[in-house]
C-alpha cells in the first residue's frame, strides 16, 4: 500500500482522461487507470506513468454499472490507502432521436454518465472526510450546457453532474473538498477518426482564440483544480474552450 495521493480517473486509457493521468503523475500522484474494455489502452499510460519513474494501478471495469464503478474504486483504495481526487471522465455521447429512443437507451446513458459519478463520489468522499482533503472534478460539455439536437439524454446526464457538482460543494467544502465541474471545448485527441477531424476542423473558424483544444490544456486546468493554490476554487463551472462560450 502506497502512502502518496492517489488520482483515479476514469476513461484514462486515451485522449483527456490520458493527459490528465500523465499530468498528475508528474506532479506525484499515484493514479488509478480506468477502461470499460481496452486494457492495452491503460496499459500504455500505464508504462508511460513508470518510465517517468511514477505509481499507477489498472482497475478495468464498465462504471455504468454500481458494482465494476464500487470495486473501481475499491481497487485503488486497496492500493493507495485511499482516493484523494476523483476525476469523473468517462462519457458515452449517442446520438439517438427523442422520439425513436427507448428507456433502456436514456438509463444507459444516464449510468454512465451520471449514476457512476454518484457511485464512485459515494465510494471515495469517506476517505476524503477522515483525511480533511478532497478533489472531485466533473465533465460536462458546451453543447451539453446549451442543448442540442438528438442528444438530450446527454444534455439531461450532463445537467445532472452540474447539480451533483454544487451540491457536493456545499455539503463537503468546510470539510477541505472542493468540487468542480469542467466544460471542455472542442479538443483534438490523439486516436480521432479522421472524419472527426475535419468536422472538428470545421469549427475552427468559430473559436476567437484561433486554435482547437488540445488534451493537455484540460489536464493543466484539471492540475490547476487539485493543487493547494486552488483550494479555494469550489463549485465552479469552468469552462476550456478557448472563448467559444463565455
Amino acid at each position: 500500500m502506497s502512502d502518496k495521493k492517489c488520482a483515479l480517473i476514469t476513461g484514462s486509457g486515451r485522449n483527456i482522461g490520458r493527459a490528465m493521468a500523465l499530468e498528475l503523475a508528474t506532479r506525484g500522484y499515484g493514479i488509478v487507470l480506468n477502461g470499460s474494455t481496452d486494457r492495452q489502452a491503460c496499459q500504455n499510460v500505464a508504462d508511460e506513468i513508470a518510465a517517468a519513474g511514477g505509481e499507477s494501478v489498472i482497475a478495468m471495469g464498465d462504471i455504468g454499472e454500481r458494482e465494476h464503478a464500487q470495486a473501481i474504486a475499491q481497487t485503488g483504495i486497496d492500493h493507495f490507502g485511499c482516493i484523494d481526487v476523483l476525476i469523473n471522465n468517462a462519457a458515452v455521447r449517442p446520438n439517438i432521436d427523442f422520439l425513436a429512443s427507448d428507456e433502456a437507451q436514456w438509463d444507459r446513458i444516464y449510468n454512465i454518465n451520471f449514476k457512476s459519478s454518484y457511485w464512485l463520489a459515494r465510494a471515495c468522499l469517506p476517505g476524503m472526510i477522515d483525511k480533511g482533503w478532497g478533489r472531485i472534478i466533473q465533465f460536462t460539455g458546451m453543447n451539453a450546457q446549451q442543448g442540442y439536437e438528438g442528444k438530450s439524454a446527454v444534455s439531461v446526464s450532463k445537467h445532472a453532474c452540474w447539480g451533483l457538482t454544487k451540491s457536493l460543494a456545499k455539503e463537503y467544502g468546510r470539510k477541505g473538498i472542493t468540487t468542480n465541474i469542467i466544460s471542455p471545448g472542442t479538443i483534438i485527441g490523439e486516436t480521432e477518426n479522421p472524419k472527426h477531424v475535419d468536422h472538428m476542423q470545421s469549427l475552427l473558424q468559430d473559436n476567437p482564440s484561433g486554435r482547437l483544444g488540445k488534451p493537455q490544456d484540460i489536464a493543466s486546468a484539471v492540475a490547476l483544480l487539485v493543487s493547494e493554490e486552488g483550494g479555494f476554487i469550489n463549485g465552479q463551472l469552468l469552462q476550456v474552450n478557448g472563448g467559444v462560450v463565455t
